[in-house]
């Protein structure tokens, strides 16, 4: 077997840095930079078998080398684990700060770097890594998740930007900027949220009272959770709140519970809550008026944490939210159980509860205006991501007095 040798080798910028071919790795040239502070050469390729274009960026990989010792920046040892790991720890106490970020945003961030250690290892030297180390995250992503949407990977793509400025300002790495290849999105795929029909949502709550029953769930602490998740979900589909801002709020929340009879005739039974600026995903606060009542009065019968500052959704013991690994894993059971065996596909997800609440909302004739009032959101972030033209709806629109169904589209427990 022949040596690995190093051929055609030329030193730039007097002898700062040497250019070469090794023999064994084709006609690619490489660099190799001594820096004196940290005692190691400085070694990349620098991908190209032209030997114009390889003295030329191994000129610019030395200056900008000599520039980053000089500002003081460690051009060895840190790895992308150890980089991802300071950065959350950055945002993290960001979290709660007035202009800061919601619990909901970190653990999407949190997401977001697991799937950054999913295409490149946590071992990962940042001193490996380049401008353009990122640049098709797209296709990394897609064979690692090949349903991904497009609006995630621009999201993505994002937040390792800003996870490398993180490491730029602070003297991590050398890369003053992450290089990405442009994702075009249509205002469809912006828009694009799945949503339950009402026969499916329908379907799920004759569902629920099945899964809550001591005939199939006799353990009694199992079955508070089923019985937990249950009025979650339809607190969720009434109140119109984000998963997160229901996930933070506390009994203090809860002002007051009012019995009324809608339009069809039928009684219902309001409450008034406060979202909180601190759990809200756009920092506002407000107090809105809505149905689901009586989901909130029964929960107090059986969740044993009803003082001021208990969470009104908990875990076993009280002290945290109801888990996340918990709620999908009774999510995954009742999506089977009620025949969508595709929601992963479909995306539907605890959230999509939100997005069927506005639409019937917007089915039972309420203006869009006050609905984005009572969902934390605008009257165009409504229209662009929730309006649903679907045959049902234009029928109403043609003939004005089509009647409502007699829930108004919301099946009652």
């Amino acid at each position: 077997m022949s040596a690995n040798k190093k051929v055609d080798s030329e030193w730039l910028l007097g002898d700062r840095g040497e250019l070469y071919r090794m023999s064994r790795s084709g006609a690619v040239y490489q660099i190799r930079i001594w820096v004196s502070e940290e005692r190691k050469y400085l070694r990349r390729s620098l991908k190209t078998t032209d030997y114009e274009t390889a003295k030329q960026r191994g000129e610019k990989l030395i200056l900008q080398t000599l520039s980053d010792v000089a500002s003081g920046r460690k051009l060895f040892g840190i790895t992308l684990g150890e980089l991802t790991d300071k950065y959350l720890e950055w945002r993290r106490a960001d979290v709660g700060l007035e202009g800061g970020i919601t619990e909901g945003r970190f653990k999407t961030i949190e997401s977001q770097c697991r799937a950054l250690l999913r295409a490149k290892h946590l071992t990962t030297k940042i001193a490996e890594l380049d401008e353009n180390s990122f640049f098709d995250w797209g296709q990394m992503r897609r064979r690692d998740n090949p349903s991904i949407s497009l609006v995630t990977i621009r999201n993505e793509t994002a937040t390792i930007g800003q996870i490398f400025d993180f490491a730029y300002r602070n003297g991590y790495s050398h890369i003053p900027k992450m290089f990405f290849r442009p994702t075009k999105i249509s205002r469809d795929e912006i828009g694009k949220r799945d949503i339950f029909s009402i026969d499916e949502y329908e379907k799920m709550v004759r569902y629920l009272r099945g899964y809550v029953s001591k005939q199939q769930c006799p353990d009694d602490e199992d079955r508070i959770e089923r019985q937990k998740v249950r009025d979650y979900i339809y607190t969720l589909s009434n109140t119109l709140m984000r998963t997160g801002e229901l996930r933070q709020m506390t009994w203090g929340d809860v002002k007051g519970f009012k019995d009324a009879v809608d339009d069809t005739g039928k009684g219902v039974c309001l409450v008034k809550l406060h979202v909180r600026k601190e759990t809200s995903k756009v920092r506002n606060e407000r107090t809105i008026v809505v149905r689901g009542g009586e989901y909130l009065k029964r929960l107090t019968t059986y969740s044993g944490f009803i003082e001021p500052t208990d969470l009104l959704f908990t875990n076993k013991n009280g002290t945290h939210p109801l888990g996340t690994r918990e709620l999908y894993k009774h999510w995954d059971t009742i999506m089977k159980g009620i025949g969508i065996h595709d929601h992963k596909y479909r995306k539907l997800s605890y959230y999509s509860l939100r997005h069927f609440g506005i639409t019937m909302r917007m089915d039972a004739g309420v203006p869009i205006a006050d609905v984005a009032v009572i969902a934390g959101t605008s009257s165009s972030h409504i229209e662009n991501h929730y309006r649903h033209p679907d045959d049902e709806m234009m029928v109403r629109g043609a003939l004005r007095n089509f009647a409502k169904t007699e829930e108004g589209g919301f099946t009652l427990d």
